[in-house]
């Protein structure tokens, strides 16, 4: 592997490792400092911390565990083992660094909220492997769902994809 195709990779699992560190740094530090529906304002009632629980996927849908709380954690996982692949290939084929910024935020930010699925239950002891809820704690009045660092790292990965780098995806 050349220089180059070392150093994005290498920026590549910085990215992933800082957003995973403030992600789960604030969802830990959130469920053992706050009850659930508790808030504390941040920016008055513009921006604050509200501890929810998330059992499902974005804006709680597919929730109740059972088997399709089984299916969406293990589709997560799939999911997560692709986006490293294709930073993998995408460095060793020498893709420039802003492809694989916008793919690391996206892979940092569904690791995180896997974490939380297939750890918390067990860790947390209220669930089973596979069956933990994802804690949320970010509002915004508004914007009604309440999400975390690992959804915005989703969600900002994704929206730097489509606006600054859809040359690329437009050979997928």
């Amino acid at each position: 592997m050349t220089q180059t195709k070392h150093k994005g990779l290498t920026g590549s699992f910085v990215i992933i490792f800082v957003v995973l560190l403030l992600d789960q740094a604030l969802k830990i530090w959130v469920r053992s400092h706050m009850a659930i529906g508790e808030a504390i304002p941040l920016l008055g009632n513009w921006f604050k911390l509200l501890y929810i629980e998330n059992d499902g996927m974005a804006f709680g849908l597919m929730g109740n565990g059972g088997i399709v709380k089984t299916l969406l954690s293990v589709f997560r996982i799939v999911a997560v083992v692709v986006l490293f692949y294709l930073l993998f290939r995408l460095t060793k084929k020498g893709t420039r660094f802003g492809v694989l910024f916008g793919l690391s935020l996206i892979t940092a930010g569904a690791l995180g909220n896997i974490i939380d699925c297939v750890f918390y239950g067990k860790v947390f002891h209220y669930a089973g492997w596979l069956h933990g809820r994802v804690i949320d704690m970010l509002s915004l009045s508004f914007f009604p769902p309440i999400f975390n660092i690992a959804d915005a790292a989703i969600t900002i990965g994704v929206f730097y994809m489509v606006i600054f780098q859809w040359k690329w995806l437009k050979q997928l």
